[in-house]
C-alpha cells in the first residue's frame, strides 16, 4: 500500500492500490461510491441482545452499537470483506473482466480499517482503489451478525460520508477518469457528494462515454430527490430493483405499481446525451428481469428476461445479489456486448454471488457462460 500527497494542500491524503504505469488499454470502468469494511461473523442470540438487534434486520449505528465492530473481531472468528454497494459491483466487475479493468474511488480513513479494506479488494479482488483519507473520521464499516440462515447489519458511515470533488479532480485521479470509458456510481452517494456525481457525469456526456447509475435504496428517490433528479438527465443507463421503482414512482406522482409502466417513464426522461438511448434495467429477484430502451419515436422498447434459478440447498446468502448483478452487467458493458448478453452476465455473477457469504464471489474463478 502507498500513501501518496495528492494535493499541495494537507486536508486530504489518498491511498493507492498500486503505482502501475497506466496505458490506453488500462481501466475502462471507473466507479465512485462509499467504501465500507464488511465484518461478517457467526455469533449467538447473546450478541444481538447485548446490542438489542433484530436477527434479520440493517440499521444505521448509534453510539450503543460502537463496540460490537470490537466484540466481532476479538470474541468471533470474522471475515473481513470489501463492502459498499458500488465497491461490490467494482469487485463483481472485476472479477469477470481482464486484470486492470476497474479503479473504483471513494473516501476512508487513516486507519487499519482502511488497511483491511485495501487488502480486500485491491490485493485479493484485483480492484484499484484511490480511496480519499480523512484522518478525521475512521473508515465506514458494517458489521453483519450472522446466526442461522438470518443477517443483522449494523453500519457506521462514517469517513464514507466525507467524500470531496477536489479529490476526484486532482490531476490523478481525474486521469483516471479521462482514460475509463464507462462510469458507475452508487446510488448511495447521493447523500455525500452530488458535484462529483455531476462531474463524471457531465465529463461522459460531452465525451458520449456511458454512465451509468444504481437506484440504491427506495430511501433515496423518497428523500433524497433533488439530488436524485439533478444527475437524472445523465443516465445512459439505470439498475435499480422493484421496490425502488415503486418508491421512484410514488414520489414522482407516477400512478401506476407496473413495474414495465414505471421502467418506461424513467426512459421518457429528458436526456442530456441524445446520441445514446437510455436503458432501465430492474431486477424482481426470481421474477424476470425488466428491461425498457428509449427510442427515437418515443415510445420505448421492453424487454423481459427470466432468472435461471438455482437449487435452495444451493443458496448460502442474498445478500449482495443486486450488487453482483450490477457488476455482471457492467463487465458486459465494458466488453461491448449486446443489451441481452449484459443481462445475462449480471444473472449468471449473481446466481454464482448468492453461493458465498455475502458479498462475495467464488474463490475458485468460474468463466462466464451463457444461462439463456
Amino acid at each position: 500500500m502507498y500513501l501518496n500527497q495528492v494535493s499541495p494542500t494537507p486536508h486530504f491524503l489518498t491511498i493507492s492500490s498500486t503505482i502501475t504505469q497506466i496505458t490506453m488499454n488500462d481501466y475502462p470502468l471507473f466507479c465512485l461510491g462509499n467504501p465500507l469494511l464488511d465484518i461478517q461473523a457467526t455469533a449467538d442470540q447473546e450478541l444481538l441482545d447485548k446490542y438489542e438487534l433484530k436477527s434479520n434486520d440493517a440499521i444505521l449505528a448509534e453510539e450503543k452499537h460502537l463496540p460490537i465492530y470490537h466484540d466481532l473481531t476479538t470474541k468471533y472468528t470474522a471475515k473481513f470483506l470489501a463492502g459498499g454497494a458500488a465497491q461490490n459491483a467494482a469487485r463483481g466487475a472485476q472479477y469477470v473482466l481482464p486484470p486492470k479493468s476497474v479503479v473504483y474511488v471513494g473516501c476512508v480513513g487513516k486507519d487499519k480499517s482502511a488497511d483491511l479494506l485495501t487488502e480486500a479488494c485491491s490485493t485479493r479482488e484485483g480492484v484499484r482503489t484511490e480511496y480519499r483519507v480523512d484522518p478525521e473520521h475512521p473508515t465506514g464499516r458494517c458489521g453483519v451478525v450472522i446466526t442461522g440462515h438470518n443477517r443483522s447489519m449494523v453500519t457506521d458511515l462514517a469517513a464514507a460520508n466525507h467524500y470531496k470533488l477536489e479529490h476526484l479532480k486532482s490531476p490523478d485521479i481525474w486521469g483516471l477518469v479521462e482514460k475509463a470509458k464507462v462510469y458507475y456510481v452508487g446510488g448511495f452517494h447521493l447523500t455525500v457528494c452530488v458535484p462529483a456525481i455531476l462531474a463524471l457525469a457531465e465529463h461522459a456526456a460531452s465525451e458520449d462515454k456511458i454512465f451509468t447509475m444504481n437506484l440504491s435504496a427506495p430511501f433515496l428517490p423518497q428523500f433524497f430527490k433533488e439530488q436524485l433528479d439533478s444527475v437524472a438527465p445523465y443516465w445512459d443507463y439505470l439498475i435499480g430493483n422493484e421496490s425502488e421503482a415503486l418508491a421512484y414512482a410514488q414520489s414522482h406522482g407516477i400512478e401506476t405499481e407496473n413495474i414495465t409502466d414505471i421502467a418506461k417513464e424513467l426512459a421518457k426522461l429528458p436526456k442530456k446525451n441524445t446520441n445514446r438511448p437510455r436503458v432501465i434495467v430492474i431486477t424482481q429477484g426470481t421474477d424476470p428481469t425488466i428491461v425498457v430502451t428509449s427510442t427515437a419515436n418515443g415510445e420505448p422498447k421492453v424487454q423481459s428476461f427470466p432468472v435461471h434459478k438455482i437449487e435452495e440447498a444451493d443458496i448460502v446468502d442474498t445478500n449482495g445479489a443486486g450488487d453482483a448483478f450490477a457488476g455482471g452487467f457492467l463487465g458486459g458493458l465494458v466488453q461491448g456486448k449486446s443489451l441481452e448478453t449484459c443481462v445475462d452476465m449480471g444473472q449468471w455473477l449473481a446466481s454464482w454471488g448468492i453461493r458465498e457469504l455475502g458479498p462475495g464471489y467464488p474463490a475458485e474463478k468460474k468463466q462466464y457462460s451463457a444461462l439463456h
